[in-house]
């Protein structure tokens, strides 16, 4: 029986982010949600369970709202960072969850880096 693309997603996206908590044990995650409409992005601790900082292309403030384009991307990704530093975390791995690492994916992890963030 064939899988549909969602169970497909959810494999590559439990693969993705197993492995990369094997490698980054203590690391803040930075975890990245794509749609057709909007991008958001979280740092999350995982130990504790919390969300320390986060960024979306649905807050009002950063004027993207409803845009999901390389432009929005870029801009979430440098919100992120400096919300990353305002909270004290200098280094997080990247949690691409089951999106290729291209275009808007890549143009966030880009921008975040540029803004100080080490990923």
């Amino acid at each position: 029986m064939a899988n549909s693309k969602r169970q497909l997603f959810q494999k590559r996206r439990l693969r993705v982010r197993n492995k990369l908590r094997k490698v980054n044990v203590g690391r803040m995650r930075l975890s990245v949600h794509r749609s057709n409409k909007n991008i958001s992005v979280q740092l999350i601790d995982d130990v504790n369970g919390v969300t320390l900082a986060s960024a979306s292309t649905l807050e009002k403030d950063l004027g993207m709202v409803g845009k999901c384009n390389m432009e929005a991307a870029t801009k979430v990704g440098a919100t992120i960072a400096e919300r990353a530093k305002k909270a004290g975390v200098e280094t997080a791995y990247f949690d691409r969850g089951g999106f290729l690492f291209h275009g808007k994916v890549k143009a966030l992890a880009d921008a975040a880096r540029e803004g100080g963030l080490k990923i």
